[in-house]
């Protein structure tokens, strides 16, 4: 038997505004009063804080990132025993990253190339203006799985013959960023 679907309409948490989604969008601004608000995976709109980047070019959508502070144990393993590769891994990793996860709709190689690059030189976090952004199509729910994607392609990327990578990833909790 197939479960049935229900159909609510999607309201502002504060002022009861019909908030205009657009399909797989999760996270939005009320245009009247501002309130941010998020798509649960249960279904359920609930507060969730928008923080804008000072960067924001002027009459430029910016792009929505969930932000994650996250601390990674890798053990990792190459086929040439000890590898110069284990060692710059075991460096990079040695430090707490912060790991930028694209919210709105994006392909795979633009995911990773941001990703990593903002993983080794990330964009400066200060607050500024309210801004007009993408649609928010990815929920803070998959920042988890996003990040260990990266994590495994940065690894698989190395210069030598990689045979065994395990690694312990804590993460904190994601925060909604717009930055340029």
């Amino acid at each position: 038997m197939s479960q049935s679907v229900t159909l609510f309409p999607l309201n502002c948490i504060r002022c009861a505004t019909p908030i205009p989604a657009e399909v797989n969008e999760v996270a939005w601004l009320c245009s009247i009063c501002g309130a941010s608000m998020a798509l649960t995976e249960a279904g359920e709109i609930v507060p969730c804080e928008f923080h804008f980047s000072t960067d924001l070019p002027a009459g430029k959508k910016g792009r929505p990132f969930w932000v994650a502070e996250g601390v990674v144990r890798l053990i990792r393993q190459s086929y040439n025993r000890i590898g110069k590769s284990d060692q710059e891994a075991i460096q990079f990793w040695s430090q707490p990253r912060r790991f930028f996860i694209p919210a709105y709709d994006c392909g795979l190689e633009e995911m990773l190339t941001i990703g990593t690059r903002w993983l080794t030189k990330p964009p400066p976090l200060f607050e500024g203006a309210k801004s007009d952004f993408l649609p928010i199509t990815q929920s803070a729910a998959d920042v988890r799985a996003f990040a260990e994607f990266l994590i495994i392609a940065i690894e698989a990327a190395r210069k030598d013959k990689v045979k065994e990578i395990q690694f312990e990833l804590e993460m904190g909790v994601p925060q909604l960023w717009i930055l340029p």
